[in-house]
């Protein structure tokens, strides 16, 4: 099988309060949705979709969940200056600061937003991993 990810999903209980947070937080444009339903933003190789959760658990043939699952995802920035003011632009869109940034012991700068529906977000700057043009990381120790 191909080591790729097409489609991240996100369950979510309000997919306007959601799609406020990811287009005015991160600046992202969507690029389809039903609104009240899911919402779709193209990103850098995959898909990113927030769906209405009792409709995700529908899909999948599972109990709605609440909350978040045991993950974080991860949004990595080319210099250390652009990690404050994103989570600054999270929080505003109707994120909240989980961890305040602060450098980790393998270095670089890091700290954590939760969307609305507790997604943790990790927004971070290592020196070691190169970022490229199209918002692609490449893993680097």
């Amino acid at each position: 099988m191909q080591q790729q990810l097409s489609v991240l999903t996100l369950g979510v209980a309000d997919p306007a309060r959601s799609r406020r947070f990811y287009a005015e937080g991160f600046g992202w444009t969507p690029v389809f949705e039903i609104p009240g339903e899911i919402v779709f933003f193209q990103m850098n190789g995959f898909v990113l979709g927030l769906w209405r959760r009792d409709a995700l658990a529908e899909d999948t043939n599972r109990p709605a969940a609440s909350g978040s699952g045991a993950f974080a995802l991860a949004h990595n920035v080319a210099a250390a200056e652009d990690v404050r003011p994103a989570l600054d632009r999270l929080v505003a869109a109707g994120g909240q600061i989980l961890r305040n940034a602060e450098a980790p012991p393998h270095g670089g700068l890091r700290g954590y937003v939760a969307d609305p529906d507790g997604h943790a977000w990790e927004i971070a700057f290592n020196p070691a991993w190169t970022i490229g043009a199209d918002g692609s990381v490449i893993f680097g120790v």
